[in-house]
């Protein structure tokens, strides 16, 4: 069975010192997950492990919300993100 792709938001920022994206989410986005970035020079799939809200971790977050993620590579602002189902 092929996998399929929802886009759930998009990357507004990524801190490069501690490889944190800041997901401004369009949908719901929960940890245990599997999300994909993806944008013209970025595609990192990776499981959501954990994520945080104003730096309180969280287990769901929602359409509106902003959500920091750590991220195994370099993401930039506008990258698309994905989950993977």
């Amino acid at each position: 069975m092929p996998e399929e792709k929802k886009l759930v938001g998009k990357v507004s920022h990524f801190f490069d010192k501690i490889s944190v994206a800041a997901i401004e989410l369009t949908d719901t986005l929960r940890v245990g997950e599997t999300m994909s970035i993806e944008g013209a020079t970025t595609q990192v799939e990776q499981k959501v492990d954990s994520m945080q809200i104003e730096k309180e971790t969280v287990t769901q977050a929602t359409a509106g919300q902003a959500v920091g993620i750590k991220v195994g590579a370099k993401v930039r602002p506008g990258d698309k993100v994905y989950v993977v189902t």
